[in-house]
């Protein structure tokens, strides 16, 4: 038995103690999803009369629990347990369920199923006796969401994903961060959508506008004209100054030149769909996988991926939880949030343990806008980001000849 399987089984032995209603928030690579299956058959103990429902944000997540079962139990048995015994659903599908038709509620990634419509599922659970086990890489930032989380579920299990580096459990990781330049036409775009951007911030009174924007819209009724007005011209400020940063035009040859420079299987992260789009286009060999792409051509995407067939896989948020790629070892982000959980997620993609290179170490690229919005985000989110292993570097080392690509890549990583 490997350190990690004990500190996995302290997991489970926390949840079943507390009557399987908890909170485990651990690294990505930890192994969150072997903790909810073993609770899982800890509280059906095989008793075909009983059923537990598992919430996944995603539908290529249902695949990772069932794949699980099959490690921890078999495919027979497992076979059994899932077509009599479970029922996976995704967030989206929670208003058509009824909690007490289970015995147990398992959510996973439920940083992404702490809606307002996923509480009133919650709530009708707690009130019917239904256990609910809550897992996720990290606490929610959001307070509203925090709040919610610990109050449904207390937090019986939290490991950091730099703990799960130190213990060895997952491989370690280097994020490096490379600031590039708009394009002179996207900085008069940026220099007029920031200045719209402080009008109406002023116009909303300033440093609380955020919150005064949310409650505008809110309650229209109670509201002047000049205030919506102002509220709606806020968001749209904010909204065209994101897709600038998001699509920035020197990302794209940036991207590509890693990739082609520096030896290993890539992840690409795109802000935007479109952007992700353009990204896998100028990218050779490149495969695409987002929510725009129809069933069949994700699943022909993935399996490109994951055969080999293909060494880059462009994304935009669907494969930020459950791709367990061992061998992929670079990310390149070229899209951000402020948001520290969307940053461990995706770096949690690339420290999988590889069994056939143990000595691995994931490398992460962050591409943004410097003296914009979007550097104040990647700030915010590493601030919040419990990791030290991170440097800075300026864009002006982008393009250099091909013929010094590699050695280039190889000191910035």
């Amino acid at each position: 038995m490997t350190d990690r399987d004990i500190a996995q089984d302290k997991a489970v032995e926390a949840l079943i103690e507390n009557g399987y209603n908890g909170s485990v928030i651990a690294g990505t690579g930890f192994g969150k999803t072997r903790v909810m299956v073993s609770a899982i058959l800890s509280k059906l103990n095989g008793d075909r009369s009983l059923k537990a429902l598992v919430l996944v944000p995603f539908d290529h997540l249902k695949d990772r629990f069932r794949d699980e079962f099959d490690k921890l139990i078999g495919k027979k048995k497992s076979a059994i347990i899932c077509e009599e015994m479970l029922q996976f659903e995704c967030y989206a599908s929670i208003g058509k369920l009824k909690a007490s038709d289970y015995e147990m509620v398992v959510c996973d990634e439920v940083h992404l199923g702490l809606t307002d419509k996923c509480m009133k599922f919650y709530t009708e659970a707690k009130s019917a006796g239904v256990p609910l086990a809550f897992c996720t890489a990290t606490r929610p930032e959001d307070d509203l969401y925090h709040n919610r989380l610990i109050k449904l579920a207390k937090v019986v299990y939290e490991i950091t994903l730099d703990e799960c580096v130190k213990q060895g459990f997952v491989a370690p990781y280097h994020i490096t961060c490379i600031g590039v330049e708009l394009s002179d036409e996207e900085k008069k775009r940026y220099k007029t959508v920031n200045a719209n951007f402080g009008y109406w911030k002023g116009q909303l009174g300033g440093f609380n506008a955020f919150n005064q924007a949310q409650t505008v819209l809110a309650n229209k009724r109670s509201y002047q004209k000049h205030d919506i007005e102002a509220a709606l011209g806020f968001y749209r400020a904010i909204r065209q100054r994101k897709k600038i940063v998001d699509h920035a035009e020197n990302k794209i040859p940036a991207a590509e030149a890693f990739t082609r420079g520096t030896p290993g299987r890539s992840l690409v992260f795109g802000g935007d769909n479109n952007f992700t789009d353009m990204l896998s286009d100028f990218i050779p060999g490149a495969v695409v996988y987002h929510s725009k792409k129809t069933k069949k051509q994700n699943n022909e995407a993935l399996e490109s991926f994951k055969s080999g067939k293909s060494n880059i896989l462009c994304s935009t948020k669907a494969l930020n939880q459950g791709l367990d790629i061992p061998d992929a070892t670079i990310g390149i982000i070229c899209g951000l949030t402020s948001k520290a959980l969307t940053m461990i997620q995706r770096v949690g993609r690339l420290v999988r343990i590889d069994p056939k290179n143990p000595k691995k170490t994931g490398k992460v690229v962050i591409m943004y806008v410097v003296n914009s919005q979007e550097q104040k985000w990647l700030e915010n989110a590493l601030r919040n980001t419990p990791t030290q292993n991170v440097s800075w570097i300026l864009g002006k080392d982008y393009f250099i000849p091909e013929d010094n690509l590699n050695e280039t890549n190889e000191q910035l990583l």
